[in-house]
């Protein structure tokens, strides 16, 4: 699908012509921080649709920024890597953080309020270094949420890797964290600390894990950025 031009020669508008349409670069931002499948990168944009997102894709392979490549033993399955031109959108995407965590007001940010992402961000971001090597699983309850949306489970593997569960995944639960999505979601920003938001928060489990949390804590990789506007 052709963008409309701006008509302009300057780098600045060439390159708003690519990147500047509505999600590319949320698309984008999924991809720099390593989502490959077309699944993950939904669940990074969980109210963009299957449509769009396939479209933006497209766009984004058309101008070079993404190639597709198959997934060895795996028949027929795709995934979206991305190429030297989209590598260099690291800082692009680094910059845009860093400007939106400074500047834009914590209560604007707070009225967008999605479990979906956040679960998947905190999940990618997750430290397993402070945690004991063994499988830990943390079940997080909002209890703001309507029931089919209260509870989520971070499984950490021993290997390090971390899956995130939209159902009861069976094994024992290391930690509970109640709390309300908003809450959970400026520790998520930076916003507030574990320890400042206990108030709000209920922590129940190994006591170990639970003096840690803030360490391990899949936290938003803008979190240490200061505020500039309240």
């Amino acid at each position: 699908m052709t963008q409309a031009s701006y008509g302009q020669f300057c780098p600045v508008a060439m390159a708003a012509e690519v990147l500047c349409t509505r999600w590319t670069m949320l698309v984008v931002r999924e991809l720099v921080s390593g989502s490959t499948r077309f699944n993950d990168l939904r669940r990074g944009v969980p109210r963009m649709s299957r449509t769009l997102l396939s479209r933006r894709l497209k766009e984004l392979e058309h101008a070079g920024i993404v190639e597709r490549r198959p997934v060895p033993g795996e028949h027929g399955v795709q995934e979206y890597r991305l190429t030297s031109a989209g590598e260099d959108l690291y800082p692009v995407v680094e910059a845009f953080g860093l400007w939106g965590q400074k500047w834009v007001q914590s209560d604007v940010s707070l009225q967008k309020l999605d479990p979906s992402l956040l679960m998947w961000d905190m999940r990618r971001n997750l430290d397993p270094s402070p945690l004991p090597s063994k499988r830990l699983v943390v079940q997080f309850r909002y209890t703001d949420l309507a029931p089919a949306n209260r509870s989520w489970w971070l499984v950490v593997q021993p290997s390090g890797d971390v899956d995130l569960c939209r159902t009861d995944p069976g094994f024992e639960i290391d930690l509970y964290v109640e709390t309300d999505l908003r809450t959970m979601t400026a520790v998520w920003m930076g916003l507030a600390t574990v320890a400042t938001a206990r108030r709000n928060m209920s922590l129940d489990g190994d006591p170990e894990i639970v003096r840690t949390m803030q360490s391990w804590l899949g936290l938003s990789p803008f979190a240490a950025q200061p505020k500039l506007v309240p």
